[in-house]
């Protein structure tokens, strides 16, 4: 639920599917005041949480400016790496949040709007995380210390997680009286079931690093020592991946859960067409008229 700033109007972002073609990823020293940092190497992009000394606690700021780095991500990043400076990822939403007085970056000065701009401003925050799940790059979150709450939520936003052996997951919005609202319910139920999902929720217990990894809530769990080592080796693998390949398939995986086993395999015919003309049709994939050769 993030502060309006200009140019952040959730109504004319790009879907979360596609990358903005105009603006810029917001300034290093406008990101250091928020406490991040967005750095490009090569096609890989790692964005770092950088308020160690509040555990990487996220504010409106924060989300603000996630949404506006995924809007303007550079076109030639294929992996978005998301993590964190210091003992933790993140400790999830900042306290100052809860202040009674309504002001700048408060609760109650959201609860003071009407329905219609609380709702967008909800939406306004939803855009930092939605953009991690686009078809045309793979993101990683690599977690240490606590991911609690929002944090958590960043992390169920990637498409894949590497935890640190001290990794420690909860998700604390129940317990303060609110819901999770930064898009991680649906990915929760889909990686644990309905009912584990509940438990976690509604007991707003930690999930260790092991546990996470036998409930599917991690791919891989490493000495932290090992961390950027093993974030470095699942990068590099992905990038060996054809880069259109990547995406078709990936958009075929999201849209799984939604189809029919026949709308699934009409969209893997729709796909692969695409990609053998791509590959084998020479001329008549420019002109795709589908003629066969003689």
């Amino acid at each position: 639920m993030p502060e309006a700033t200009p140019g952040d109007s959730a109504a004319a972002a790009p879907a979360a599917g596609s990358r903005g073609e105009a603006g810029t990823v917001p300034g290093s020293e406008e990101l250091a005041e928020i406490g991040l940092r967005f750095e490009v190497g090569g096609e890989i992009a790692t964005i770092t949480m950088d308020r160690p000394e509040k555990r990487n606690a996220q504010t409106f700021a924060t989300w603000s400016a996630l949404a506006r780095i995924g809007r303007n991500l550079p076109g030639h990043v294929r992996v978005v790496v998301i993590r964190g400076e210091g003992p933790s990822f993140s400790a999830g939403i900042d306290l100052r949040m809860f202040t009674t007085a309504p002001g700048q970056g408060s609760f109650a000065s959201v609860a003071a709007l009407d329905t219609d701009a609380l709702l967008e401003r909800v939406t306004e925050a939803q855009q930092g995380f939605l953009w991690l799940r686009r078809p045309d790059i793979v993101s990683i979150a690599v977690v240490q210390g606590h991911a609690i709450g929002a944090g958590f939520q960043l992390a169920l936003s990637c498409d894949l997680r590497i935890l640190a052996d001290d990794a420690k997951f909860c998700m604390k919005e129940p317990a303060l009286g609110l819901v999770p609202d930064l898009t991680g319910t649906k990915p929760l139920v889909e990686l644990v079931g309905v009912a584990k999902a509940v438990e976690i929720c509604l007991t707003a217990r930690t999930v260790e690093a092991e546990e996470a990894l036998r409930l599917g809530l991690a791919e891989r769990v490493v000495p932290r020592e090992r961390l950027d080592e093993a974030v470095g080796e699942l990068a590099a693998a992905l990038l060996t991946t054809d880069r259109d390949a990547a995406a078709a398939t990936k958009r075929l995986l999201l849209g799984a859960a939604a189809r029919t086993l026949e709308e699934q395999s009409a969209a893997e015919r729709a796909e692969q067409a695409v990609r053998l003309r791509t590959l084998f049709g020479g001329e008549r994939a420019a002109r795709g008229d589908g003629s066969a050769e003689s």
